[in-house]
This record gives C-alpha cells, sequence and structure tokens, in this order.
C-alpha cells in the first residue's frame, strides 16, 4: 500500500500541474522588423505586417502641393531623429488624404534605403490604427516604444460622435504623463477639422454654462496636432491635371479633348471632382 507521503506528494504534484495549465503562456514579444507596414490588431495583442500597401506613387498626387511639400519635410525631420509634428489632414473627402501619408512613407524609406545604407528592418514603419480601437493606442505605443525603428501611427477618417469618447486620445498627443514615445509620431485623416461632428459641437454649447468653455474643450484634441493641412475641393483645372497624370503613368493613348471631355462627364455623374473620382474614372 502506498504510505501517507507518496499521496500527499501525488496529489500536490497533480495541483501544481492544474494550475500551471492554468497560466497563460507569456506573450511572445512581436516581431517588428521583417515588414515595411503594419495593421494594429487588439484582440491578438499585435501588429499584423502588411506585405503589399494599396498605395500610389507621391508624383501622382495632384493638387495638394502645399499639404505634400509640408508632411514631406515633417516625415524627413522625423526619420532623421530631429523634433517633429503630428499631423492631421482635414477636408473635402477623396482628395488623396490617407493616400499622401502612405506616398511619403514609402517615399521616405525608400530614400533611407538608397542613401542612408541602412537595413530594410531600420527604415522608417508604419502602422495603422483602425479608429475604433483608438481606446487601445497605449497598448501599441507600449510596444512600438521597444522597437529601435521609428514609427508612423496612422489613423484613416478618425472622428468621434461625443467629447468624452475621444479624451483617452489626448494624453497620448500631448498633456499626458507619459505622452508619445519619441521614436512615435501620429498622423490621422479626418473630414472634419475639429474631428467632433458640428451638431455634437453645437449641442454641447447650447446646453453649457459657459459656451466658450465647452466649444474649447470639444476642439483641444484637433489642437493637439501641431501640423493642421487642410484639403479643398478640386478645381477643374486641378481635376484634369490629376486625370491627365493618371493617364500618363497607365500609358493610355487619349486624345487630351476626348480626355477632358469624358472625365467632365464622368464627374457630373459622380456629383464631385477629386483625386478619388479621377481613379475611378481612369479605372
Amino acid at each position: 500500500m502506498p504510505n501517507a507521503t507518496d499521496s500527499k506528494e501525488s496529489a500536490l504534484q497533480r495541483i501544481a500541474d492544474a494550475l500551471e495549465r492554468l497560466v497563460p503562456l507569456p506573450a511572445r514579444k512581436p516581431n517588428l522588423s521583417f515588414a515595411d507596414a503594419f495593421v494594429w490588431e487588439p484582440e491578438a495583442e499585435r501588429p499584423r505586417s502588411v506585405h503589399n500597401v494599396n498605395r500610389v506613387p507621391l508624383s501622382l498626387l495632384r493638387g495638394i502641393d502645399g499639404p505634400r511639400d509640408t508632411l514631406l519635410a515633417n516625415t524627413r525631420r522625423f526619420a532623421h531623429g530631429l523634433p517633429a509634428n503630428n499631423a492631421l489632414l482635414w477636408g473635402a473627402r477623396g482628395m488623396g488624404k490617407s493616400s499622401l501619408v502612405k506616398a511619403v512613407h514609402a517615399t521616405i524609406r525608400e530614400n533611407q534605403l538608397s542613401t542612408d545604407t541602412r537595413k530594410r528592418s531600420d527604415a522608417l514603419g508604419l502602422v495603422e490604427i483602425q479608429r475604433e480601437d483608438i481606446d487601445t493606442l497605449p497598448r501599441l505605443l507600449a510596444q512600438l516604444q521597444e522597437s529601435e525603428r521609428r514609427w508612423i501611427v496612422f489613423s484613416d477618417d478618425l472622428s468621434f460622435d461625443a467629447g468624452a469618447e475621444c479624451r483617452s486620445l489626448k494624453g497620448v498627443l500631448e498633456g499626458g504623463l507619459e505622452g508619445r514615445p519619441e521614436n512615435v509620431v501620429l498622423y490621422a485623416t479626418s473630414n472634419r477639422r475639429h474631428i467632433l461632428a458640428r451638431e455634437i459641437i453645437e449641442n454641447e454649447q447650447s446646453t453649457a454654462l459657459r459656451p466658450s468653455e465647452a466649444v474649447d474643450e470639444n476642439i483641444s484634441l484637433s489642437d493637439r496636432f501641431g501640423l493642421w493641412l487642410g484639403f479643398h475641393p478640386a478645381t477643374q483645372d486641378e481635376y484634369f491635371a490629376i486625370v491627365e497624370g493618371y493617364a500618363a503613368h497607365f500609358s493610355l493613348e487619349e486624345d487630351t479633348a476626348q480626355l477632358r471631355h469624358a472625365a467632365a462627364e464622368w464627374s457630373v455623374t459622380r456629383g464631385a471632382r477629386s483625386g478619388r473620382v479621377a481613379w475611378q474614372f481612369i479605372q
């Protein structure tokens, strides 16, 4: 018969084995060196690599020369370890806000690889975070902070339906105890200059004891972006220039007058003139 000591040791071992199975395995440190771009997946607690980024060359983006040059210069300074601003790209839909961010990243990265003789794993990285996952941004930044690379964190079509939902972002941009890591800059696009819907701002202004303070609170998020880059609807000449640039890029042999006539008709059916409409026309 087994003695009491053996029975106790066996029971304790079974308990220890069971407890060990209950304890989750430590999360593996994500490998952020084998790709140029990632998408943050909060459920998996790691950025997912993107090997084929949906983007167009910087040279094809027409009618946005001012924002293009400013964002390119800001990103170049950041990539070289110099001070740089978070940027809010706001304005007319379809005018290339998100395309500009991706194109600038590609341009700077390619320049680094060709002139700095650095490894691909050290070049400027890009991570996209969905707007519905903004509350998990601190968890993403905690991982990027441990990386030796410099990173653009990009959020497309950023907007909030109520002021309370955007407060977690304010501390990351400026004002929080930690703020953003030195190796990270945040670029966001929005159709709204102040990110919140106008009716939300006006409603809070009308119900506040001090309306001016309510407005200040709501627009303070956008104020935390050091760069405001405005995008406005394309004029007809700008629209034609975009169309002709795309046509030349794809070597489409079309008479210029006929091309413009067809492009104008297309824009009328879409009710707008923009880079997106021009791209859809060329497709």
